[in-house]
């Protein structure tokens, strides 16, 4: 799915605009045992919880791709005879209206879901959407359609005891203390099946939702769906930098890391300015041409080409941003003696040297400040 095809089902979201029914869910307490299901029709809520349940059910098609919304690919295996993409398919064949099937699917997640001693709320809704023509020139025709897209949405609430506190009392004119119940936080998780590709179904395929990018529930993803967890953001973050560095050795200087940063941050404020409805991948290719104009020896250019395969995959295309930060440029020394951040466009400021055989970094003084107090010499 692209950044469109994702809004476009995002604005499904609105009381006015979906076709759900019924939200479905269970509650689950600490010993993964069920403690209340939920069967409601939407129309029947009153309109303020209908949004809420709507803002929750969204956030699953929320966030970065390659980070918060991540492609599960099935094998064509899996989609011809498996039992995780059976259970799937049920669910959206019987629109979620079949008890057991909702059930079988409950069972799966308390089984293999982790939510670290909280308690959690699943939901599960179903939409039909009627999808309106769109003509080359992407002027789209609500009133003509020849693909009904059917999908079922899930997320994962964790729930947590509300806090006590002063509330005001318009009976008795006065203020009391109240303590509130459960509340349902923001999802953790979810996903989308099936996944909304060239604007129609593609059941090979789904988009799963994490809140953390560095926390991606891979024994849900195992459970569930049974394919191989993809690397979170910070995995490909730490494995990118182990091979870089394990590849390049004294190649790996300050000058090629702010080369790979500034390659970086131009090509996300490039792929901005574009509109790009495609997330922006980099590949091997790609990276080994910065290395390469970066002077680095074409040896250890091959090193790095070779292992970046190894453990990412010969084809993988991966998000830039997840490899190389494109906030503020940041150095650290390993002793943890000093650590320097600077703007984005600031990074080419600063330099190293070398003095009685150790080495400095050379940053311009101009203006310093220490805490906010501006100090001379």
């Amino acid at each position: 799915m692209n950044k469109k095809e994702i809004s476009e089902l995002r604005r499904r979201f609105s009381p006015d605009k979906n076709s759900i029914g019924h939200i479905y869910g269970c509650y689950v307490n600490t010993k993964k045992e069920i403690i209340a299901y939920l069967d409601e029709s939407l129309a029947a809520m009153p309109p303020e919880e209908a949004e809420k349940y709507l803002g929750l059910l969204k956030k699953a098609l929320s966030g970065t791709q390659g980070k918060n919304l991540i492609d599960i690919v099935f094998s064509t295996q899996q989609v011809a005879d498996s039992p995780e993409h059976k259970l799937l398919m049920s669910l959206r064949e019987t629109e979620l209206k079949d008890p057991a099937v909702r059930q079988a699917f409950y069972d799966k997640v308390i089984e293999s879901l982790d939510m670290d001693d909280s308690n959690y709320l699943v939901l599960l809704a179903h939409d039909a959407y009627d999808v309106p023509f769109k003509a080359k020139d992407g002027l789209t025709f609500d009133q003509v359609s020849d693909t009904m897209f059917h999908y079922m949405v899930c997320c994962v609430c964790p729930v947590k005891e509300g806090k006590a506190a002063l509330g005001f009392y318009s009976a008795q004119n006065e203020f009391h203390s109240y303590g509130t119940n459960q509340i349902v936080g923001q999802p953790e998780l979810g996903f989308v099946f099936p996944a909304f590709d060239d604007r129609a179904a593609n059941v090979y395929n789904a988009l799963f939702y994490t809140r953390k990018p560095d926390q991606i529930h891979q024994e849900f993803i195992d459970g569930v769906f049974r394919v191989e967890p993809p690397m979170s953001a910070a995995e490909q973050r730490e494995t990118f930098e182990t091979i870089l560095a394990e590849s390049l050795g004294d190649a790996c200087t300050l000058q090629l890391a702010r080369n790979l940063y500034e390659w970086v941050r131009d090509k996300v404020e490039e792929h901005k300015e574009a509109r790009e409805a495609e997330p922006l991948t980099v590949t091997a290719a790609d990276l080994a041409a910065v290395l390469m104009d970066s002077q680095v020896p074409e040896t250890q250019v091959e090193a790095f080409a070779a292992r970046f395969a190894e453990n990412f995959g010969k084809s993988a295309a991966l998000n830039p941003a997840n490899l190389v930060g494109t906030g503020k440029f940041e150095l650290e020394a390993g002793d943890g003696a000093a650590k320097v951040s600077l703007a984005p466009e600031q990074g080419g400021r600063i330099e190293t040297t070398e003095i009685d055989g150790r080495k400095y970094l050379l940053i311009p003084a101009e203006g310093l400040t220490v805490n906010g107090l501006a100090v001379y010499g």
